[in-house]
């Protein structure tokens, strides 16, 4: 007896594995989503521009990405002290200009880098609402709670959208064919667009997605907004704001992404670092005993075994941790 409406899986129709490099990029279910691939060890860029919700900020992050951009002063701005750019999420402000020009410029050269090389660009998509800087008609990425007045906001069109994205494609695959393309729209609803704005802004964001896919080899789309909105419809799924999936969500959707992408030797690598992660994080009662010299020496023989199996495994941090416990 099924007690939900399971969402139906693009199950079978690509795999991504841990030899693959992923750069992720979009809401802040980016964040969760690519915190759980970095921590089972999959070689991942997140949010190189901090987080970015619509889905022109992402595209014109991309280009600026593709054309290796290098931001000067005149790029950026500053309000209360502090300088900042509307393109980018607070973590790269600074009160000092240089730093704060510094701390951008350095993740494109490497996140530019990384795009040419990545096997998975993962977008997803959270409002199609978007905020224009006045001065200039730009989308911004970020407001920086900056007078509202200064901007103003509008809902993208689906061909908008669809346009931007047909020529963004073209130009990552010049630089990169190889690259593939996972789109989804974050569950996260948005309460400031209205509920019933943040539907239409979804519906928006559906469509685009589903006309992107349909017009362009390479592009795929995961699920996660349904699998939010019909198998985990109940509000103990929430976390306390009631907008954004508590864990327990977010762990279940991870788990039917498994379920879509990851192959049983992938599965099977997962399982196995887990267990190295929590053997990692036991806390002995006497770190110089000879028992736990033991242990430490069992931790890194199985994660040299796994290093010797699965090559492309990035486990030297680990491996030089378990080096220096021993030597203490």
């Amino acid at each position: 007896m099924e007690l939900v409406t399971k969402t139906e899986l693009p199950v079978g129709q690509c795999e991504i594995n841990h030899s693959d490099t992923l750069m992720l990029m979009g809401s802040c279910f980016t964040t969760n989503m690519g915190k759980r691939l970095s921590d089972n060890k999959f070689k991942c860029d997140i949010n190189p521009f901090g987080v970015l919700y619509n889905p022109l900020s992402i595209y014109e992050a991309l280009n600026q990405l593709i054309d290796r951009k290098t931001y000067i002063q005149s790029d950026i701005m500053e309000s209360r002290g502090t300088w900042f750019s509307l393109m980018h999420h607070s973590s790269f402000s600074s009160s000092d200009k240089d730093v704060c020009l510094e701390n951008i410029n350095n993740r494109i050269r490497f996140s530019s880098e990384f795009l040419i090389h990545a096997k998975w660009l993962i977008l997803t998509f959270g409002t199609a609402w978007v905020y224009k800087w006045n001065e200039t008609g730009d989308i911004v990425g970020n407001c920086h709670k900056l007078n509202e007045k200064l901007f103003s906001r509008s809902l993208l069109e689906v061909d908008e959208i669809v346009a931007s994205y047909s020529g963004l494609i073209s130009r990552l695959k010049e630089i990169n064919p190889e690259i593939k393309l996972l789109f989804t729209v974050s569950p996260i609803r948005h309460a400031k667009d209205g509920l019933h704005g943040n539907q239409i802004s979804k519906s928006v964001l559906l469509l685009a997605i589903d006309k992107i896919c349909s017009s362009n080899e390479g592009c795929y789309y995961f699920p996660s907004y349904e699998i939010m909105m019909d198998e985990l419809r109940d509000y103990r799924f929430y976390a306390d704001d009631m907008l954004h999936p508590s864990e327990l969500a977010v762990d279940y959707i991870w788990e039917r992404f498994s379920d879509t992408y990851f192959t049983g030797e992938t599965i099977a690598v997962i399982k196995a670092w887990n267990e190295i992660k929590r053997a990692l994080g036991h806390k002995p009662f006497n770190p110089q005993s000879e028992a736990y010299g033991k242990f430490l020496s069992q931790i890194l023989l199985k994660i040299e075994r796994l290093k010797e199996k699965f090559t492309y495994l990035d486990v030297e941090k680990e491996i030089e941790l378990c080096q220096t416990l021993l030597k203490k």
